[in-house]
């Protein structure tokens, strides 16, 4: 049992456990409709749609969060007004969009001449760095992002999955698939301090794509992408402790882990 109390005397630990699991549960909801959409392009997209405004942010001396912030929600906005009436096919305009606030952020940061470790905890997580003020910041936004999910069940389920009853209902879709995609965006800057940039795109994607091999309805499919994102963040912390390895690779390696365990489940049991 020492093993599993140790690491917890530490505040920092416990800050960061507590930091890993709100964030791995908020990505493993959020990834469901990412995953039953075909959209695991759009989190790798919004993960690096960011990187211009923490540039600029950091530019300024201002707050990178914020910065991270108004970044993800500006593409997340622009990918809602170019797929408008299919004008532009989804896929396309996250493509486009994604290659241009990569180039514009990498752009940016070779301006910079003291870069590397002023925004390595952006591009790589630091959450054994989450302080109390970061632990409220998270769990605020994390619960007002799943609170709309449960309040906008039913509308997001349908404008995600008969377009056609939407219309039949009347139900502003433009307006809540807009609002998706910025709950989308809040969850990446969300969880840039548990598992960075780079990884951010897995955590979306990974519990959420296990879950789907075990379920086939959405609300438990959220539950078990919840699950499996919590347990995860707890076993990837736990592991870079003991291991001295960086925490978010760590928690993303054993979310894959589960998915290929789940992926070897599944196929034994077809047979």
């Amino acid at each position: 049992m020492n093993f599993l109390f140790e690491p917890l005397a530490y505040e920092f630990m416990q800050r960061g456990l507590l930091a890993s699991v709100i964030v791995g549960v908020l990505c493993a909801v959020m990834g469901t409709y990412v995953v039953l959409r075909g959209m695991a392009f759009l989190g790798d997209a919004m993960a690096h749609a960011i990187l211009p405004g923490v540039a600029i942010a950091y530019i300024l001396k201002g707050d990178l969060l914020i910065g991270a912030g108004i970044a993800a929600i500006t593409v997340a906005l622009i990918i809602g007004l170019f797929t408008k009436d299919g004008a532009v096919k989804e896929d396309t305009a996250i493509g486009i969009l994604f290659a241009a606030a990569l180039s514009l952020g990498v752009a940016l940061i070779s301006t910079m001449q003291t870069y590397a470790v002023d925004l390595s905890h952006i591009l790589f997580g630091n959450v054994l760095g989450v302080s109390v003020s970061d632990l409220w910041l998270i769990g605020g936004l994390s619960f007002a992002i799943l609170l709309t999910v449960a309040l906008l069940f039913k509308p997001f389920l349908v404008i995600s999955f008969d377009p056609v009853l939407a219309a039949t209902l009347r139900l502003p879709a433009e307006l809540l698939r807009n609002l998706m995609l910025v709950l989308l965006a809040l969850t990446v800057v969300v969880s840039l301090q548990t598992v960075g940039v780079s990884l951010a795109a897995a955590m979306l994607v990974t519990p959420a794509a296990t879950a789907y091999l075990l379920t086939r309805r959405l609300l438990p499919m959220m539950f078990v992408s919840a699950a499996i994102g919590a347990l995860s963040s707890v076993i990837g912390l736990y592991l870079s402790y003991y291991f001295n390895i960086v925490s978010g690779s760590a928690i993303v390696l054993t979310a894959t882990a589960i998915f290929l365990l789940g992926f070897l489940w599944k196929r034994i049991k077809s047979v």
